[in-house]
């Protein structure tokens, strides 16, 4: 069962806010609207056809999961989300607790039989695994989508390779800003990331005798840098500039630290941390 072709990002929430059946259902169907997927459904219809499926029974399965689910007139694919409420939410589940994790299956009205196959193979896979706690520590959307596929689709980590990739090389004189974006990268889902002791060329511009004049003003604790190299897809590369320069500031805009992208036409392997 191809869940990463149907799995959409963009669409998944690790933020559900609604405190009740009907809210969670209706949260829901807003992520599900975002979709490419849905096209010109509106959230509102798709809402309705949860909760009239709901009406019949209870999606919440036990163990704090819901598989909601419906078919939907107008789509002609399949969409999988993935939301998450940490508090829990009363949902009427077979085994009575709160549901803390949603999976959405939205689908065409005549794919009765691959409609039942996805919704099968996701109750079971659920059930046969440790994934729930991995989801629900999960601090970023791409951390649990990340983690669901790795979990409980076995082809995923071979198809993830097989994404274009691209070195991310950030250079920094200032190390305070290090650590916070590390902890940008653990919670987008990069695996690992090698970090270098590098200098400026202001440390060997300022042994050349013409250029001694300058040795105060180019101080020594002002070339020391650290140089991250991360292998990110191509497709979250933006997003994570995006984040970068939420702690940097604009690049463009100041001195002291920089991001350069490489294309990568191929790699093997993993950084991933031990």
């Amino acid at each position: 069962m191809d869940l990463y072709s149907i799995l959409d990002k963009k669409s998944c929430s690790i933020e559900l806010a609604a405190r009740d059946k009907d809210g969670i259902v209706r949260e829901l169907a807003d992520l599900a609207a975002r979709s490419d997927k849905t096209g010109d459904i509106t959230a509102e219809t798709i809402g309705q056809l949860l909760l009239d499926r709901e009406a019949q029974g209870s999606t919440g399965f036990g163990n704090e999961i819901a598989i909601p689910h419906a078919r939907i007139p107008g789509m002609s694919e399949f969409l999988l989300l993935i939301g998450v409420a940490k508090r829990g939410v009363e949902f009427a589940a077979m085994d009575k607790k709160r549901v803390r994790l949603f999976f959405l299956i939205l689908g065409p009205p005549e794919a009765v039989n691959e409609h039942l196959k996805i919704l099968a193979f996701v109750s079971r896979a659920l059930g046969h695994t440790n994934v729930k706690a991995e989801l629900l520590q999960s601090t970023s959307v791409t951390a649990l989508t990340e983690a669901f596929l790795r979990n409980v689709d076995p082809a995923a980590a071979e198809r993830r390779e097989q994404r274009k990739m691209q070195m991310l090389i950030v250079n920094l004189y200032d190390e305070e800003m290090l650590y916070p974006i590390l902890e940008i990268f653990i919670e987008e889902g990069i695996e690992g990331a090698t970090i270098l002791e590098s200098a400026g060329m202001g440390r060997y511009i300022s042994n050349v005798p013409l250029f001694a004049d300058f040795i105060g003003f180019m101080r020594q604790n002002k070339n020391q840098s650290k140089t991250i190299l991360a292998l990110v897809p191509e497709e979250e590369t933006l997003e994570i500039i995006d984040r970068i320069e939420s702690t940097t500031g604009d690049l463009d805009k100041r001195q002291g630290a920089m991001v350069m992208v490489l294309d990568v036409p191929y790699f093997k392997g993993s950084m991933q941390m031990l």
